[in-house]
């Protein structure tokens, strides 16, 4: 054993540091609502938006979010297609948003706005870029900045 050639970038002598030290501060592990908002793409979709404008009626949010999936332009996307996430957000989607936190739903007007947490989720998906899923990133950039010129 004494004769064995060491390894090239094994180092044998010395230990892992403890695990507290390996893991990241227990703030940002505390951060569920941020996880939980950004796991499903349509949420991930949902919280660009947010970025755009923070108040958006639900059957807008489906447009727009339709359009995004589908490659296509706001006013080509079908009742259809409208329809099908309108469904899901209003069923899946946006509840899980609300419990959250993140957002805020009016039943009566049907109204999306944002909550305490929005600013910790907005700042997280700022911060990710096009890290999280490159193709959103890029319909929402754009969109947006067709819409300021």
């Amino acid at each position: 054993m004494a004769d064995e050639p060491k390894r090239e970038g094994v180092d044998t002598g010395s230990k892992s540091p403890p695990v507290e030290e390996r893991l990241p501060p227990q703030e940002i592990l505390e951060l569920d609502h941020v996880y939980e908002a950004l796991d499903h793409p349509r949420r991930r979709y949902l919280c660009y938006t947010l970025l755009e404008d923070t108040r958006w009626t639900l059957t807008d949010l489906a447009t727009k979010l339709a359009a995004w999936e589908n490659d296509i332009s706001e006013h080509a996307v079908t009742s259809d297609q409208r329809e099908r996430v309108y469904v899901s957000l209003y069923h899946a989607h946006v509840p899980k948003l609300v419990d959250e936190s993140i957002i805020t739903f009016d039943d009566v007007t049907e109204t999306i706005t944002t909550a305490e947490n929005a600013a910790q989720v907005l700042a997280a998906l700022e911060g990710m870029g096009a890290s999280l899923d490159s193709n959103q990133e890029t319909h929402a950039r754009s969109d947006m900045d067709d819409e300021e010129r």
